[in-house]
């Protein structure tokens, strides 16, 4: 009886330890969808952002995409995948050993808007607030993402 009473403290200390309470969000439960309309030589595109605010007012998942035209087709720059064609370019700038594609590069920024619960955390590098060196991994200009999902994250709060 005694090894049963034991063995069953035991398995609840572990429990209660592993059980441990996350930090209350500054956010709203709920999702969000931010966008930001843009024109790029000659060409309008809009970039959307969804974030998923859990119950506990933490960020939960951020996606981020961006309308482009390829072969005179609307679609978005993730749909691309690999087909949108940045690998190559993003080798040449060196940053990224062998390059990455747009929605490599996005799924970077992504993931550090949901370690870092917000945007925060980004530095600007340049005047215009467009490039900024606060994301390892990333290459493109931030500008037009980070105004999507600022603009969710707007709607978040209040």
């Amino acid at each position: 009886m005694k090894k049963l009473l034991l063995g069953f403290v035991l398995v609840l200390s572990l429990f209660l330890v592993g059980c441990e309470e996350q930090e209350q969000g500054k956010y709203n439960e709920g999702t969000y969808f931010g966008h930001h309309e843009f024109n790029h030589r000659g060409n309008d595109f809009v970039t959307t952002a969804v974030v998923y605010v859990s119950e506990d007012g933490n960020i939960e998942s951020v996606f981020i995409d961006t309308t482009y035209v390829k072969d005179e087709i609307n679609t978005t720059k993730k749909t691309l995948g690999e087909d949108y064609g940045m690998r190559e370019t993003s080798a040449n700038i060196g940053v990224i050993e062998g390059g990455a594609e747009w929605y490599e590069q996005i799924e970077v920024l992504e993931e550090n808007i949901l370690q870092n619960q917000g945007l925060d955390w980004i530095e600007w590098s340049n005047d215009e607030e467009t490039e900024t060196d606060s994301v390892s991994g990333v290459t493109v200009t931030i500008d037009t993402y980070y105004a999507a999902v600022d603009m969710a994250l707007q709607q978040a709060l209040n």
